[in-house]
C-alpha cells in the first residue's frame, strides 16, 4: 500500500511546486511594481542620507542630536501618542456599539465615520478653523451664552493640532476594530455568562481578547500615520507645532538639503517599522494581519 501511495504523494507535491510557480508569476508584476514605486525611492533615501556630494559621511544623522531636531521629535512622539489614545477612548466603544446592532443601524453609523475619509484633508483643517479660532463658532457660542468672558485658545497650538489630528484619524480606528467585532461570535459570551461570568467580566475576559487583533491593526495604522502627518500640524499648529515630517520639507524647501531630510525619513520610517514588530511580537504578527 505504501508503494501505491508514495507515487500519489509525490505527484501532489509537484502539483503543489506548480502551483505555487504560477501564482508566483501572476504575482511578479504587482510585486516589480511595488518595488519601484515604494522600494526604490527608500533605497535612495537612505544612501542620500550617507551622502554630502561625493563624499560618504555620517554627519547628517549626527546633526539629528541638534535640540531643535530632538525638541520636534519629542514634539511628534506626544502628538502620536496621544492622537492614538484618544482615538481608541474614542473609537472601541464607536466600533463595539456599530458591531451590536442590527446592520441597518450600523450601515448608518459607519456612514457617519466615513464621512471625514470623503471630505478633503484641506476642507476640514480650514472647517476647524472656522470653528476653534478666537472669533470662530466655538468661542462665539460660549461668549454669548455667557459661559467664558474671554476666548478660548483653541487653535494655532498644540490643542488644536490634537483635535484635528483625532477628527481624520479616528475613522481608521473604528474600521479595523468594526471589522473584527463583527466576526466575533456571541455565543462565545453567551458562554461565559452561562459559566457564572457577569457581563462585566465576560466583556474583559473573553471579548476584548477577542477584538485586540483589530485594536492593535487600528493602533499600527493611526500611530504610523501620525508620525508622518504636515497638513493637519502647518494649519492648526499655527507655526507653534514642529513634526518631523514639517522639518523634512524645511530641508528640502528651504535649504535644499536632501541629505539631513533623508536622514530624518530614514529615521523615521525606522521607527515605524520598530513599533509595529513590537506590537506584532505582543499581539502576534498572525493575529493582526488575519490569521488565527
Amino acid at each position: 500500500m505504501s508503494t501505491v501511495l508514495a507515487p500519489n504523494a509525490e505527484a501532489l507535491r509537484t502539483a503543489e511546486r506548480r502551483e505555487g510557480l504560477a501564482l508566483g508569476a501572476l504575482a511578479a508584476p504587482g510585486l516589480l511594481l511595488i518595488g519601484i514605486v515604494a522600494l526604490a525611492p527608500i533605497v535612495w533615501l537612505f544612501w542620500l542620507s550617507f551622502r554630502t556630494g561625493d563624499a560618504f559621511t555620517f554627519e547628517h544623522y549626527v546633526r539629528l542630536l541638534h535640540p531643535t531636531y530632538l525638541l520636534s521629535l519629542r514634539t511628534t512622539f506626544e502628538l502620536t501618542f496621544l492622537v492614538t489614545g484618544i482615538c481608541v477612548l474614542l473609537g472601541y466603544p464607536l466600533a463595539y456599539l456599530t458591531a451590536q446592532v442590527k446592520q441597518r443601524t450600523a450601515s448608518i453609523l459607519l456612514l457617519f465615520v466615513l464621512f471625514p475619509v470623503w471630505t478633503s484633508l484641506l476642507v476640514r483643517c480650514y472647517a476647524w478653523l472656522v470653528l476653534l479660532q478666537r472669533r470662530g463658532l466655538i468661542n462665539t457660542w460660549l461668549t454669548d451664552a455667557g459661559l467664558i468672558d474671554l476666548p478660548l485658545r483653541l487653535v494655532h497650538n498644540f490643542t488644536g493640532t490634537v483635535i484635528g489630528m483625532v477628527h481624520i484619524m479616528l475613522p481608521f480606528m473604528v474600521l479595523p476594530l468594526y471589522a473584527t467585532m463583527r466576526s466575533i461570535d456571541r455565543d462565545y459570551t453567551r458562554a461565559a455568562a452561562n459559566l457564572g461570568a457577569t457581563p462585566t467580566q465576560a466583556f474583559w475576559h473573553v471579548y476584548v481578547p477577542l477584538s485586540l487583533p483589530g485594536l492593535a491593526a487600528g493602533i499600527i495604522i493611526v500611530f504610523i500615520l501620525c508620525l508622518g502627518f504636515y497638513v493637519t500640524p502647518a494649519l492648526l499648529g499655527g507655526g507653534r507645532v514642529m513634526m518631523w515630517s514639517m522639518q523634512i520639507e524645511r530641508n528640502v524647501t528651504y535649504h535644499s538639503d536632501w541629505g539631513a531630510a533623508s536622514a530624518l525619513g530614514v529615521v523615521l520610517l525606522a521607527m515605524a517599522l520598530a513599533i509595529f514588530w513590537a506590537v506584532g511580537r505582543v499581539i502576534g504578527f498572525q493575529r493582526i494581519l488575519g490569521g488565527r
